[in-house]
């Protein structure tokens, strides 16, 4: 027998001897035995195999299904395309952006779901994935199934298979909240830019892969670095930082441009350009990334801390001496209190043994009600912190401002442990912003509203006026002969006469009208919700105005004396939010000056005979702009010369030739150019006249070397493109910049110095020169006379006028001209009328003059009769 045989044979009688519960009998040999053994280990084998089988059936069967799970609910939609276009799967997430259900979707063009302006683009980026097998993104917008958009960023990858077609893998992922969050980002960047203009925060962008910086101006400033520069290497950056803190730099930079940082900040010192020492706080972020992460473009600010760190520093060693500079209490979760430092028995006036077991409700000053404890306790479970001010009582009774920080200390279970609070005396600075406040919305001597204020209420006023369709009325109260009181009594005297005209007027008027003071003597009363009726409202306010007449007729207890006092006011109303706060006043300005020119002590309200006079005044604005058009403008010369009457050159003055008026004066029409800013366009024409002029004289050789002299008005000077203006008009006459002398007043210098230096210094480098216009009558521009570049001092006719008549005057005159001769600069006297003064001031050592003594005001033609006849 065959070993085959043999074991068939011995299974058949082992199976027969387990079926009948009988022992096998069969005749074995050893071979046999072994055969057999060796058979039932397979046969265990085999049945461990069927087993493991079976579970990883059970274990393949769960994955598909969980995988059926991942792949229906990710957030991400998945759709396979295929070379036609077509759909041919579809997650759900994929439907629910489409709004269709999957079976309807399957098989159907997907690009009939991509808006129209976008088709192409998805072409572009389908046929590039199957063509060139780009692993690709891009930004679609679908559409979808209830008509809305949809934003969502694709990224697509070639399947390609043996036994059938390739297709696209693509996957879908709603960028409708990104695309908010960049549009929210780009308006706080925005905003960030605005408050970076007026902060004192320096912010910079750096390609890294050029290594360009681009800085703002403050910058540049921190770091010295000359006007104007716009940017610089990276590597110059890197140069600057002192070598102590070059790692710890690097580090941080390092972290974030690694992705290991959410933002980069560092503290580090640089060197500026005079070589001293400076702390910056720099912080900033990538902005741009490329597909693969690396960092192209990052953005940041600068912060000088150099004081901060001098003042840490400070706190460094003033904290080895004290515990702590806040005052700190710990609580228990039931807000009961466990630990207190020395700066809060300090600040509150409570011992530790007083403290401790109680709540901090034992401050409480009760100037908070319950509403404003549920809200802080609200916030500081929801978000785990509180900060905030709060009024606070200290132990002896008094009341104290703090500025108040909790924090919640939660256990490793989550739950809330401890509250740990910090907090400052604020008082000061409290008061101070009290302060801050009384100064910015009150006058500080009648603590009446001021300018400001009353605006404030004025339009509110109108807006309710509208509303309610009652009348308001605007009193305007002027002091008759005010001014004579200050100059017999003093000042002193004059104040209290304001504070206790303000009293009164407080005293006359009803609850919820407004007083105010917007200057001087000056006064104003809104009266609102009068009568619907404007005749009834007229009376209203008639009876205020003479009840005020009334009360400031009383007499004033001034000091010891006796002072009599009367108003004059105007009254215009209102009854509308469209109208203007400026015309208002005007009427009622209008108004007041018709009370004082009948008799004062009186009332007047306005009416259209007053309205007469703005039209007139509008009027003449409108002509003044056909003036310009119709070249009704001329240019008359004043000569300036030496005292042996060498002509030098001239001062231009405007004049304007009316059609119908005639001369019109310029005290007339030129306060009405700065007004309406008219004076912009027609300094222009002078500029560009002069010019002509000059260019006009090159060819002649005795006025070749004269200079004229223009008059530039603040409002022109300060315009942002005056320098550029300037320069221009000398290019486009070709003329020498030294021929042309700009005329600058006192008050325009001092209005912006820091503007006036720049484009003093810039006109000035091109060979322009400048002459002070009216020197002497300020009061401040000595302390700025060395650092403007000027070439001429003129001594105000006030002056020149009293020589021989004023001593104080003449001491003036010869100070001015002792200062131009000790800075170097010439200096010229305007309005010398006759041989006395003009010989004084030859005397005193002023070169050269000007006025009527040598030469009126005359126009061209007049001019050069005087330089032949010269």
């Amino acid at each position: 027998m065959n070993k085959d045989s043999i074991a068939q044979n011995t299974l058949r009688a082992a199976a027969e001897a387990r079926f009948c519960h009988a022992p096998v009998t069969t005749p074995v040999d050893r071979a046999t035995e072994e055969l057999l053994h060796e058979l039932q280990v397979h046969q265990i084998e085999l049945e461990m195999q069927i087993e493991e089988l079976r579970r990883a059936h059970f274990d393949l069967d769960e994955s598909r299904d969980r995988y059926i799970d991942l792949y229906d609910f990710s957030p991400v939609g998945y759709l396979t395309i295929t070379q036609a276009g077509l759909i041919a799967e579809i997650n759900l997430t994929a439907t629910k952006l489409l709004g269709i259900d999957r079976h309807e979707l399957l098989y159907r063009r997907f690009s009939a779901f991509v808006i129209p302006e976008d088709g192409d683009r998805w072409y572009l980026f389908f046929v590039g994935i199957m063509k060139h097998n780009q692993h690709k993104n891009i930004e679609l917008t679908l559409k979808h199934s209830d008509g809305t958009e949809c934003p969502v960023q694709l990224n697509g990858l070639l399947v390609t298979s043996d036994n059938a077609d390739s297709t696209v893998r693509i996957t879908l992922t709603d960028i409708t909240e990104s695309r908010r969050a960049i549009a929210h980002l780009s308006e706080v960047e925005m905003n960030a830019a605005l408050s970076l203009t007026n902060a004192e925060m320096g912010s910079w962008e750096w390609n890294i892969e050029t290594g360009r910086i681009i800085f703002n101006e403050h910058w540049a400033k921190m770091r010295g670095y000359r006007l104007g520069e716009k940017e610089r290497h990276f590597s110059d950056w890197e140069n600057d930082i002192h070598p102590d803190d070059l790692q710890a730099y690097h580090a941080a930079l390092t972290a974030h441009l690694e992705n290991r940082s959410l933002f980069f900040q560092a503290e580090y010192r640089v060197r500026t350009q005079s070589g001293s020492w400076l702390w910056l706080l720099d912080r900033g972020a990538v902005i741009k990334r490329d597909t693969e992460g690396s960092p192209l473009r990052m953005a940041g600010i600068e912060m000088d801390i150099s004081k901060r760190k001098c003042n840490e520093e400070k706190l460094r060693i003033a904290a080895i001496a004290f515990e702590s500079q806040e005052a700190m209490f710990v609580t228990n979760a039931n807000a009961v209190i466990m630990e207190v430092n020395q700066a809060f028995t300090r600040l509150t006036g409570y011992r530790a043994a007083e403290a401790i077991g109680q709540k901090p409700s034992m401050l409480s000053s009760g100037r908070h009600d319950q509403a404003f404890y549920q809200t802080m306790w609200g916030i500081l479970k929801n978000k785990g912190f509180w900060q905030g001010d709060i009024w606070n009582r200290r132990k002896d009774g008094v009341f104290y401002a703090e500025w108040l920080n909790i924090s919640t200390v939660c256990s490793p279970d989550g739950c809330i442990s401890h509250y740990v609070a910090s907090f400052t005396d604020i008082t000061k600075e409290k008061e101070s912003i009290a302060k801050i406040h009384q100064l910015a919305y009150y006058d500080p001597l009648t603590l009446l509203p001021n300018r400001r204020l009353f605006q404030e209420h004025l339009t509110k006023a109108l807006i309710i006026s509208d509303r309610s369709e009652r009348y308001g009325a605007l009193l305007f109260i002027d002091l008759d002969n005010f001014k004579a009181l200050n100059d017999t009594l003093g000042h002193d005297m004059g104040d209290l006469l304001l504070t206790q005209t303000g009293a009164r007027l407080l005293d006359c008027i009803r609850k919820g009208d407004t007083v105010a003071r917007l200057g001087g003597d000056e006064f104003v009363i809104i009266l609102e919700e009068l009568s619907p009726t404007c005749t009834y409202a007229v009376n209203q306010a008639k009876d205020i105005g003479e009840k005020i007449i009334l009360a400031l007729n009383q007499n004033y207890q001034l000091d010891h004396s006796n002072y009599h006092s009367t108003p004059s006011i105007g009254i215009t109303l209102f009854n509308s939010s469209k109208e203007s706060i400026n015309d208002l006043l005007k009427q009622a300005d209008i108004a007041m000056y018709a009370a004082k020119a009948g008799g004062r002590n009186t009332l007047r309200f306005f009416d259209p005979e007053m309205q007469a006079t703005i039209m007139a005044h509008a009027s003449l604005e409108a002509d003044l702009i056909q003036a310009l058009k119709n070249n009704q403008f001329k240019l008359y010369f004043q000569l300036q010369a030496t005292h042996d009457r060498r002509i030098l050159g001239a001062e231009v003055l405007l004049r304007w030739e009316h059609p119908e008026r005639g001369l019109v004066s310029p005290l007339e029409f030129i306060p009405l150019a700065e007004e309406t800013r008219l004076i912009l366009p027609i300094g222009l024409w002078v500029l560009e006249t002069a010019c002509a002029q000059l260019k006009s004289w090159e060819g002649i050789p005795h006025t070749r070397h004269l200079q004229l002299a223009v008059n530039v008005s603040a409002h022109q000077f300060h315009e942002a493109g005056f320098v550029e203006q300037v320069c221009a008009v000398l290019e486009k006459h070709a003329i020498q910049p030294d021929r042309l002398k700009l005329e600058l007043t006192e008050s325009l210098v001092l209005d912006n110095i820091e503007d006036t230096i720049t484009k003093m210094h810039a006109l000035k480098k091109i060979g322009v020169h400048f002459s002070m216009d009216d020197f002497g009558t300020g009061y401040s521009s000595l302390a700025y006379l060395t650092q403007l570049p000027l070439d001429q001092l003129k001594i105000d006719q006030s002056f020149v006028h009293n020589i021989g008549v004023q001593p104080t005057d003449a001491v003036i005159v010869q100070t001015i001209i002792g200062m131009a001769n000790n800075l170097g600069m010439d200096v010229i006297a305007e309005g010398v009328e006759t041989e006395e003064q003009r010989a004084f001031l030859e005397r005193h050592g002023c070169p050269a003059i000007q006025g009527y003594l040598f030469s009126k005001p005359v126009p061209i033609e007049q001019f050069e009769l005087l330089l032949k006849q010269s």
